[in-house]
């Protein structure tokens, strides 16, 4: 496969400007979950929904992109899209090739070199799938189409840019844990924030959750991606993850990780779906043989091989360790 084939070529109308984060905030909130990755999986939806009613403050809900996948049976695709959309919702890039009737892009994923053919090629199939279902729906996919690719978020008085992928693409990989590793990306993220006017980004698209802290001129920055909140992020643990930013701690749900910013709390939560019902509602969809079943149901049982340890990545580690003494309970 070359950079342009379908599934790694990343088209044209997915790429915008981080300035297009620079105006005013769309909403303001004292605490925001941000929801990406749900992959159409209703149990994870449910869970995200009993997280919220935890908590003293209610949470604004944004699902930024890739809430569709799996969801390739009629009751369930139009069930998911529906609870969605009663929130705040960006497009990914699932949401944008469902929308639209050119081919070219394949799955829209825009995948980098690392990923392997077979998986490219698997998504691409998958997204057939799912865009045949779609197109039985031409009033969902004309609000999909509608979405924004990114939004701006006040949580307390601190700025959030709110994106699917990264500050320059819908698709982009910028903020992926194997990207955010490497030193020489981080002068160009560091910008982003400049050129938004955001003290910090919350993505997902990139499948494994990271959260990484920035020196900026202007004082500390962070870059949190939930990588998947319907699906597995961790080896041998079955729950997805969300990101919750907040004026105040969750004390409801120990985080899995977290990090300080000005007067905020940066957390992953995890989403403890019920897995037995996620995989026989997978299975019925995608049974073995299939490309999603080759693709992820490994993961969906065991988990990718990653851990929360290697998610965190903080400028002082004394300065956002987790209490310990913090209690958990409820879905947590």
């Amino acid at each position: 496969m070359t950079p342009n084939s379908p599934g790694r070529i990343c088209p044209a109308p997915y790429r915008y400007s981080p300035a297009l984060l620079a105006g005013p905030a769309t909403l303001a909130t004292r605490t925001l979950y941000v929801i990406g990755g749900l992959y159409g999986n209703p149990q994870a939806l449910e869970a995200v929904q009993r997280l919220r009613e935890l908590e003293d403050n209610e949470p604004v809900l944004v699902f930024n992109g890739d809430f569709n996948w799996f969801d390739v049976d009629e009751p369930g695709f139009v069930a998911v899209n529906q609870a969605v959309l009663e929130h705040v919702a960006l497009r990914g890039n699932v949401e944008t090739e469902l929308a639209s009737d050119d081919e070219s892009a394949g799955c829209g994923c825009a995948y980098p070199e690392w990923v392997g053919d077979g998986e490219v090629e698997r998504s691409n199939e998958i997204m057939q799938r799912l865009k045949a279902v779609g197109r039985r729906f031409p009033v969902l996919r004309e609000r999909l189409a509608a979405l924004p690719m990114a939004l701006t978020a006040e949580v307390g008085d601190t700025r959030i840019g709110i994106v699917h992928g990264d500050a320059e693409s819908l698709a982009g990989w910028r903020f992926s844990q194997e990207s955010l590793a490497s030193a020489r990306h981080h002068a160009r993220i560091a910008a982003w924030f400049e050129d938004a006017r955001v003290r910090a980004f919350a993505c997902s698209h990139t499948c494994l959750p990271v959260l990484k802290e920035f020196g900026l001129a202007a004082g500390k920055g962070i870059v949190i991606n939930n990588g998947a909140a319907g699906m597995p992020n961790f080896r041998g643990r079955r729950h997805g993850v969300i990101s919750r930013i907040s004026v105040t701690p969750c004390r409801e749900v120990r985080p899995l990780y977290q990090a300080r910013l000005d007067g905020l709390w940066v957390s992953a939560l995890p989403v403890r779906y019920d897995h037995v019902a996620w995989r026989k509602t997978f299975l019925a969809n995608w049974p073995a043989g299939s490309p999603a079943h080759e693709s992820y149901h490994r993961r969906i049982v065991s988990g990718p091989d990653y851990q929360p340890r290697q998610a965190l990545r903080l400028i002082s580690t004394e300065e956002s360790r987790i209490d310990s003494a913090q209690p958990a309970c409820g879905a947590g």
